[in-house]
C-alpha cells in the first residue's frame, strides 16, 4: 500500500468529514427547530431522516472519492409494497453510513455506541434510531411496529456487533420475532469490501471498492410458518450465498 496515498485519503477524508459535519449540523439544527413550530412531528421526522440520508450520501460517495468507491445494486425491478425490515450483515463501522444508498425513509437499530458519538449521536437519537440495548424487548417491539405502521423502514444488523471481516457472526432473533408479529416483508442487504474501511478497532481507511446489494424481499406469506430461529438462519444463508458471489467477483 502506497503510504502517501493512504495518508492523503485519511487526511483529506477526516478533515472534510469534520468540517462538513460541523457545518451541516450548525445549519440544520436551527432550521429543524424553526420548522417544528409550523409542521407536524411526523413531517419533521421525515425531513430529518431525509437530511441524514443526504448527509450519508456525501460521506460515502463524495468525500473519499476516488480512492473509495461505493457500488449499489438493486436486484429488484418491482418492489413489493413496503415498508420493509431490512436485514444487513455487519463488517465495519462504515456500514450505517452505507445505508444512505437506500431510497427509503429508514430508522436503524443500533447498539449504544453510535449514540455516544459527539453531535452525530444526538441527531441519530433525534431521528428515532433505536438502541436495542436500552430497552426491553416489549418496548423495542412496540416502537418498531409503530414505525412500520407509519411507513418507515427498519434497518437491522442482527449480528449485533461488527464481524471485522468477511465471516458473518450468528444472528440474534429479536428482529425476526418482530417481523413475524408485524407480518412485514424482510429485505436482505449484503455489504462486501469494507472490512478495512475502517477495520475493527481502527479509524484508518484503506482504498477499495465497497459493494452493497439489495436482494428481493421475502414476504410474510413465504415465511409465516417458520419459527424465529429458522427464519433468522434462512435470511443469514441468503446473505451468505450472495456475499460468496460478491467476494468471488472482487
Amino acid at each position: 500500500m502506497n503510504f502517501l496515498k493512504l495518508l492523503y485519503l485519511n487526511t483529506t477524508f477526516y478533515v472534510f468529514f469534520i468540517l462538513f459535519s460541523v457545518t451541516s449540523i450548525t445549519l440544520l439544527t436551527p432550521c429543524f427547530a424553526f420548522i417544528s413550530l409550523f409542521l407536524s412531528h411526523r413531517t419533521v421526522m421525515r425531513r430529518v431522516r431525509r437530511a441524514i440520508s443526504w448527509y450519508g450520501k456525501i460521506i460515502i460517495r463524495i468525500l473519499p472519492f476516488p480512492l473509495i468507491r461505493v457500488r449499489y445494486k438493486n436486484y429488484v425491478k418491482n418492489d413489493v409494497p413496503g415498508p420493509y425490515i431490512l436485514v444487513c450483515n455487519h463488517q465495519s463501522a462504515s456500514d450505517p453510513f452505507l445505508m444512505a444508498c437506500l431510497p427509503y425513509e429508514c430508522v436503524q437499530v443500533v447498539n449504544i455506541w453510535p449514540f455516544r458519538i459527539p453531535i452525530l449521536g444526538m441527531f441519530a437519537r433525534f431521528a428515532g434510531y433505536l438502541s436495542v440495548n436500552e430497552m426491553s424487548f416489549e418496548e423495542f417491539s412496540r416502537r418498531v411496529v409503530d414505525l412500520l405502521k407509519k411507513g418507515v423502514c427498519i434497518i437491522a444488523f442482527p449480528e449485533g456487533t461488527r464481524s471485522g471481516g468477511k465471516q458473518m457472526g450468528n444472528f440474534h432473533s429479536s428482529i425476526f420475532r418482530i417481523a413475524l408479529q408485524s407480518q412485514c416483508s424482510i429485505v436482505p442487504l449484503c455489504i462486501s469490501g469494507n472490512e478495512n474501511i475502517p477495520s475493527r478497532g481502527s479509524l484508518i481507511l484503506y482504498p477499495g471498492i465497497i459493494k452493497v446489494h439489495k436482494l428481493p424481499a421475502l414476504q410474510w406469506e413465504k415465511y409465516k410458518d417458520l419459527k424465529p430461529v429458522n427464519l433468522k438462519n434462512k435470511i443469514r444463508n441468503i446473505i451468505a450465498e450472495e456475499l460468496a458471489v460478491m467476494d468471488c467477483k472482487e
